[in-house]
């Protein structure tokens, strides 16, 4: 849908054709790219309030890059996209001036948002080895415009470490908790917040932990009731949602 388009509606609104309720069904209806491998939808803001994400893992270097440049010659100011190998980072950029996050393997082509709320998501991890997929769900976070801030290494094996930092968890909006292992730093965290956490089960751990499984069931049974969970490894979803409640209001 172009410009023209767009104002054909609101004159009609104006001149009471159509109403607003209308307008906005138009709107969200229009409209996709037709590319020989790819559909970029082109108004996902309008209906859900963020842009289209692409998911890199498994596209070729040439279609993400295909696929970034529609969405920003349509007008899509920031693109991000997720699971970016290194390889296929340098390819786009040569095609496309992209920010890449190597720890949280996310490319960042187009502006770099300022937070747009007062609240802060807090990104929580039981050990180093989980950082990048709290760093996935960081920049996420980040690049839909929200303050974060960090809080790694405190896992339940060492809760002091935690504990030291019960001010910064009791004024976060959102917490993401991010764990491997038996999981257990969700429930914790829960314990202790006011504000909803969003718990990510990672694959870290040795071989009963069944690659993220033990964590998940572990989270899934949380005795915490504001801890809901996203799926092994699924940092962007955490960061997303995070994003979600963050924008609800300030605090």
């Amino acid at each position: 849908m172009d410009k023209s388009e767009i104002k054909d509606i609101l004159d009609a609104v104006a001149e009471g054709n159509i109403s607003a309720d209308e307008a906005m069904l138009k709107l969200r209806l229009e409209p996709f790219e037709e590319l020989d491998f790819a559909k970029p939808d082109l108004h996902r803001a309008i209906r859900q309030g963020i842009p289209e994400v692409i998911y890199g893992q498994g596209k070729t270097p040439e279609q993400i890059s295909v696929i970034t440049d529609s969405l920003l010659k349509n007008g899509q100011k920031t693109v991000l996209i997720t699971r970016l190998s290194a390889e296929s980072a340098e390819y786009v950029s040569e095609k496309t001036d992209i920010k890449y996050y190597k720890e949280a393997r996310i490319g960042v082509a187009g502006e770099i948002p300022e937070p747009d709320t007062e609240g802060t998501v807090l990104i929580v991890t039981g050990g180093t080895s989980d950082i990048p997929v709290a760093e996935e769900a960081a920049v996420t976070a980040e690049m839909l415009g929200n303050k974060v801030s960090r809080l790694y290494d405190v896992g339940v094996a060492g809760i002091h470490r935690l504990l030291s930092h019960t001010e910064e968890i009791m004024s976060a909006k959102v917490i993401v908790a991010v764990a491997g292992m038996e999981g257990a730093l969700a429930s914790v965290v829960g314990g202790l917040a006011d504000c909803p956490v969003i718990a990510v089960p990672t694959s870290v751990g040795y071989g009963a932990s069944f690659g993220g499984v033990s964590a998940l069931l572990s989270m899934l049974n949380s005795c915490a009731s504001g801890v809901s969970v996203v799926n092994i490894d699924n940092g962007f979803g955490a960061g997303y949602i995070a994003s979600m409640i963050n924008h609800f209001g300030g605090k």
